[in-house]
């Protein structure tokens, strides 16, 4: 139930209301204020319990997402319920994102399974096709859901989450490889996705032993006025505060962090089994790597939030 406290203790565009609001009208209300929405994949029960207490601390939306991989190991219906019981039970804006999604058939399985927004990836292929494929999904959703919110993906990244030594196969930096707004333009007139993905500097995983290149904040503003639907940068761990600020107000409202959950997650692990080598209960080793979660988080929201 709503309580006047959350009117008192909740900043007002906090998607708090006398009706909790849908992604789509939190989307639009941080992007009105030039804020955006931390996203944060998870692929276990504590990683998620310490994404949400950070959001709640902060009293800040946030996006749940799940990858093709994370969705089978966590299970896709119960993924779903997991993040719903949370939103009902805390009556918090909590959603969930099927990210990355391969195929038009694992795209229309996480809309039947309730998903709360879905990201078509189809960054590796031909232009024309990527559109066709997209376009597909953002029509399969709005039968299932208008509310449902579709994502698309132009200007490839990497796709593996870890530290590399160099840049992930196939990714290139150099301005002329980054997403044209023009192709952003056709490509987002054409399919009708909420929300792009653009390659603007970005790259799945961090490089090790030093700060990720700058991203081309330029090349987001472009973008941004070329298609006038809000963007979504994906691979932010080891980009700096500063630029996640820049790409913020030049029209990114949603932040990817997975790479960095994944480090401090298993470092933390790594020191609760060998400071506690006797413990056996999962419940007691897993707190801290669930409290490292949570401390990166906050971190995060507080950056894309200006808190």
């Amino acid at each position: 139930m709503w309580k006047f406290s959350h009117f008192v203790l909740f900043p007002f565009w906090l998607c708090y209301n006398i009706v909790m609001k849908t992604l789509r009208e939190c989307l639009a209300e941080a992007r009105a204020k030039k804020v955006a929405i931390g996203h944060f994949n998870i692929s276990n029960l504590e990683a998620l319990r310490g994404i949400f207490q950070a959001a709640k601390n902060l009293n800040t939306p946030v996006i749940i997402g799940l990858s093709d991989g994370e969705r089978d190991f966590v299970g896709i219906r119960q993924a779903v319920a997991l993040v719903k019981s949370l939103r009902e039970q805390f009556d918090f804006p909590i959603f969930i994102n099927a990210d990355h999604v391969s195929t038009f058939e694992r795209y229309r399985e996480a809309v039947d399974a309730g998903f709360d927004a879905a990201m078509f990836d189809g960054s590796e292929l031909p232009l024309e096709e990527n559109i066709k494929i997209t376009k597909q999904c953002v029509d399969y959703a709005k039968s299932k859901n208008p509310e449902i919110v579709t994502e698309g993906e132009i200007g490839f990244i990497g796709k593996s989450s870890k530290i590399h030594d160099t840049l992930p196969i196939g990714v290139k930096l150099a301005t002329e490889n980054l997403t044209k707004p023009t192709e952003a333009k056709k490509f987002t007139e054409e399919t009708g996705v909420t929300l792009l993905a653009p390659a603007v500097g970005n790259f799945h995983g961090m490089l090790r032993g030093g700060k990720d290149p700058s991203l081309n904040i330029e090349r987001v503003k472009e973008i941004s006025e070329a298609v006038g639907i809000s963007l979504v940068l994906h691979g932010g761990s080891g980009n700096s505060p500063e630029e996640f600020r820049a790409a913020i107000e030049s029209g990114v409202v949603i932040v990817h962090i997975n790479t960095e959950l994944r480090v401090t997650y298993r470092q933390s692990l790594q020191k609760s089994l060998q400071e506690n080598p006797e413990e056996v209960a999962p419940y007691k080793y897993l707190k801290d790597p669930m409290k490292a979660v949570q401390k990166v988080v906050e971190e995060k929201l507080r950056i894309f939030n200006n808190l």
